[in-house]
C-alpha cells in the first residue's frame, strides 16, 4: 500500500507544519506582549512599542494582526482564556462552611491576579464590541456558579428574594468589590475574610429559626 509523504498529508489539512507553528507562537508572543504592557498601567499600545516587548518587529506585528484594534482584541480574548483556566469546579452541596470557603478562596485569588489588567481597561475608551461580549460572558458564567453552589439557600425563597439574593451574592463576590476592599487599604487575606463574612451574613437570612447557632444555644 503506498504511504502518504508527510508534507502530502499536512497539506491536505493534516497535522500542522513548523510555519504554522510558529506563526501561532509568534502571535501568542505578540499578545503576551500587549498584556504586559497592560498590566503594567499602559492604555496605549503603539506598534514599535510592542514588537520591542515582544521581540520581533514592527512588520512582523501587522503581519500577524490587520491592526492595532485587532491585537488588543486577541490579547483580551487571550487574558479571559486565561482566566477560565484558573476556575476550577466548586461543591455544590455538602455543608455551607465549606462551599463559601471553597467559592472565596477561588474569587479571591482570581481576582487579585486580574486586577492589574482589570483597572487598566477601566480607562481603555470604548471597548470593541468583542471585548464586551466576552466581559459580559464570564460575569453571566460567574453569577450561574454562584446559583449552582447555593441552590440549596437560594431555593428556600421565592422568586423575587431569590433574584435578590442573587444578586447581592453576585455583587459581593466580583472584582468591583474586590477592588474597594484593596483600594481602602486591605490586604489580600482581609479582603478575604470581608467577602467570607459578608457571603455567610447574605445566606444567613434563608435559615430557617432551628438552623441558626445562637437560636439553637439558647434553644428556641
Amino acid at each position: 500500500m503506498k504511504q502518504s509523504h508527510p508534507q502530502a498529508e499536512r497539506a491536505r489539512g493534516g497535522a500542522p507544519d513548523g510555519r504554522t507553528e510558529r506563526g501561532r507562537q509568534t502571535r501568542e508572543k505578540i499578545a503576551d506582549a500587549m498584556l504586559s504592557l497592560l498590566d503594567e498601567g499602559e492604555t496605549q499600545f503603539p506598534a514599535d512599542r510592542v514588537a520591542e516587548r515582544a521581540g520581533v518587529s514592527r512588520r512582523l506585528v501587522f503581519h500577524h494582526f490587520a491592526d492595532m484594534a485587532q491585537l488588543q482584541d486577541t490579547a483580551i480574548a487571550r487574558r479571559l482564556d486565561q482566566l477560565a483556566a484558573q476556575i476550577q469546579p466548586l461543591p455544590t452541596d455538602g455543608p455551607r462552611e465549606a462551599r463559601v470557603a471553597a467559592l472565596v478562596e477561588q474569587r479571591a485569588r482570581v481576582l487579585e491576579w486580574v486586577t492589574p489588567s482589570r483597572r487598566t481597561m477601566m480607562r481603555i475608551e470604548r471597548p470593541s464590541e468583542r471585548v464586551e461580549e466576552a466581559v459580559r460572558h464570564v460575569m453571566d458564567f460567574a453569577r450561574r456558579r454562584l446559583a449552582d453552589v447555593f441552590a440549596v439557600e437560594l431555593d428556600r425563597l421565592p422568586g423575587e428574594r431569590r433574584n435578590d439574593l442573587l444578586n447581592g451574592l453576585d455583587a459581593v463576590t466580583t472584582w468591583g468589590a474586590w477592588y474597594h476592599w484593596r483600594s481602602s487599604g486591605l490586604d489580600t487575606q482581609a479582603a478575604r475574610r470581608a467577602m467570607e463574612t459578608t457571603v455567610h451574613a447574605l445566606l444567613a437570612a434563608t435559615d430557617r429559626p432551628t438552623d441558626r447557632p445562637d437560636d439553637r444555644q439558647e434553644g428556641r
